[in-house]
């Protein structure tokens, strides 16, 4: 079964990283090398296991655009949005044999290196993906 790993940042996590965050420290070359190393490293063990389908990162909150019907009508919104304090910054999708095993290869992520900030707080979801209508439990 496939699952999907979400990771979670806000906008001031990639203001940090880009070091222009206001109430965060910035990050540092080497934090933001070491943070990618590891994703790196973390991708292709998966490769090397047989469980890697896809991983990527999203752009910043402020690059975004969401939609929501009013009166029949989309209606386009920029981002960042300030009452959503987190935001999906990333996915992996993983094949595997169980639940319990896709939480096990998610709750590595925990190992990345925190930047300055650390990682207190840090949270991700993992959810099965299905196939098709008949697959949803409710």
């Amino acid at each position: 079964m496939k699952y999907m790993i979400l990771l979670y940042a806000s906008q001031a996590d990639y203001d940090a990283m880009a070091g222009t965050a206001k109430d965060k420290p910035a990050w540092s070359a080497d934090e933001l090398a070491a943070m990618g190393a590891f994703m790196e490293s973390f991708n292709n063990d998966l490769v090397e296991s047989g469980e890697f389908v896809d991983a990527r990162g999203l752009a910043a909150p402020v690059h975004t655009r969401r939609l929501q019907l009013q009166n029949g009508v989309p209606v386009v919104t920029d981002g960042p949005y300030p009452e959503t304090l987190e935001v999906l910054a990333g996915y992996t999708i993983v094949e595997c044999d169980s639940f319990d095993r896709a939480t096990e290869i998610a709750a590595r992520i925990s190992n990345c290196p925190p930047g300055p900030g650390g990682a207190e707080g840090l949270f991700l979801d993992v959810r099965p993906i299905v196939d098709g209508r008949d697959d949803l439990e409710l």
